[in-house]
């Protein structure tokens, strides 16, 4: 195939990747959105946040392994359509129930609704594992690093897009509209994707075709690397971490403005990410894109300290921004070495197995971090004792509990971050990727 060919399908899948994920998170923000409004309890959102990592986790290898095993294209229709059918079955039970039953926790009708959104929206992540292998595929290897930044900057526009017009959902037509909006969103990005070319002429399975569920398969990708489940740990702990985020972050935002603000807010932060994106994909990452992965890791920790350092609206939003602007970097340039020194016919499996145990730690952290914040740290800082601990460092203010979880996280960031960047496995990690040969597409 030419490499204009190559180029179309990889362009026509981007765009394809954008209608879905701005159909999925445009759903996820809303119905998070709605329910923290109607019950004003974090535990929702970290329970909403914490199932959906816990299934990302899970299914994972599973998805790996199906992906080593199917054409790509199949992959990501079949995918869509379970997205599609399950979106549409959570809008029936929507309709079919109260409002007050929906949103009780532990009621059936908020048990079948929930699930029926997870089970759409984690079948979703299986056409990111396999967009990472579309990435080898369809790109030249010293294309991959750049190629990643633009499916990066591609993540942030869907992250912009859906940040503002659920916001505005939200607050101004309500979760019916809302639902059914995402509902058109998912059937158009069936329908587009049915028509989107991958080329792919055979599978190839170098250790014969993998199991349904090939852990041990996927095991011995990842070992067959010196080093390489040093990345995956290191990402695993920062999820641990950044599962703070994902529980806290709405409720933090929403205790600063509207839901309409806060849309726009989250709207304007994501040109972070089609910035961040957008660099990587012009510049690219360098030689040692694990380098250029532990230092943006260093920098996203100190300004994760202090964006909510005092209770400010324009201090979030500067400081989410940055935090964003370095989030393609990070993950870009985990893309690229998996890329690189794992072998095209296991990659899904070795994607799959790195999700499942990098996102595993955040439903840990998130489950925990809502309990602990809602009849601990927040009340802590709301009484004299706890001001006068800590309102030197965090000033005073409605949200100071949740602010003190986000600081206490970064620090922790902080330090792990630095002792990797002067770790051993960090330097045999990097000499496996300068030694790999090239593979995947060869125009």
């Amino acid at each position: 195939m030419a490499h204009a060919d190559y180029r179309r399908s990889f362009t026509a899948v981007l765009v394809n990747t954008l209608i879905a994920n701005v159909t999925t998170s445009f759903l996820w923000f809303c119905v998070t959105f709605w329910m923290y409004l109607e019950t004003r309890n974090v535990l929702v959102t970290s329970i909403l946040g914490g199932t959906y990592m816990l299934g990302l986790a899970i299914f994972g290898v599973p998805f790996g392994s199906w992906i080593d095993r199917t054409r790509k294209k199949t992959v990501m229709v079949i995918a869509q359509m379970i997205t599609t059918a399950c979106f549409a079955a959570a809008a029936a039970v929507y309709f079919a129930f109260p409002r007050e039953e929906l949103l009780r926790l532990g009621s059936l009708p908020f048990v079948l609704f929930i699930l029926l959104l997870l089970t759409g929206a984690i079948m979703e992540s299986a056409r990111g594992i396999a967009l990472s292998t579309v990435v080898t595929l369809l790109v030249p290897d010293g294309e991959r690093d750049k190629a990643n930044g633009i499916v990066g900057m591609v993540n942030g526009l869907s992250f912009m897009i859906t940040s503002v017009i659920a916001g505005l959902a939200v607050g101004q037509l309500g979760m019916t509209a809302a639902l059914l909006i995402s509902l058109g969103l998912t059937a158009a990005s069936l329908a587009h994707m049915v028509t989107v070319p991958i080329p792919e002429a055979e599978i190839v399975h170098a250790d014969g075709a993998p199991k349904p569920v090939d852990f041990a398969g996927a095991w011995r990708a990842v070992r067959k690397v010196p080093a390489l489940i040093w990345l995956i740990l290191f990402s695993t702990f920062n999820n641990l971490l950044g599962g703070v985020y994902m529980a806290l972050l709405d409720p933090y935002g929403l205790s600063l403005m509207s839901v309409e603000a806060w849309g726009f807010a989250f709207g304007l932060v994501g040109i972070g990410f089609l910035v961040g994106g957008g660099l990587v994909g012009k510049f690219g990452l360098g030689v040692r894109p694990l380098r250029a992965l532990l230092l943006a890791n260093i920098v996203m920790w100190i300004v994760g300290g202090l964006f909510t350092i005092r209770e400010s609206a324009p201090l979030l939003i500067v400081g989410l921004f940055a935090y964003m602007l370095l989030i393609p970097v990070v993950e870009a340039a985990e893309q690229t070495v998996l890329q690189r020194v794992v072998p095209l016919e296991t990659q899904g499996r070795v994607f799959g197995f790195a999700q499942s145990i990098e996102v595993a730690a955040s439903p840990v952290s998130s489950f925990l971090i809502g309990p602990i914040a809602q009849f601990w740290l927040i009340p802590l800082m709301d009484s004299d004792a706890g001001q006068a601990t800590w309102g030197w460092l965090l000033g005073p203010g409605e949200a100071r509990g949740i602010a003190l979880v986000f600081v206490l996280a970064s620090l922790i960031g902080l330090i792990f971050t630095t002792a990797a960047l002067l770790s051993k496995p960090y330097r045999t990690l990097s000499r496996a990727y300068l030694e790999a040969p090239a593979q995947g597409a060869s125009v």
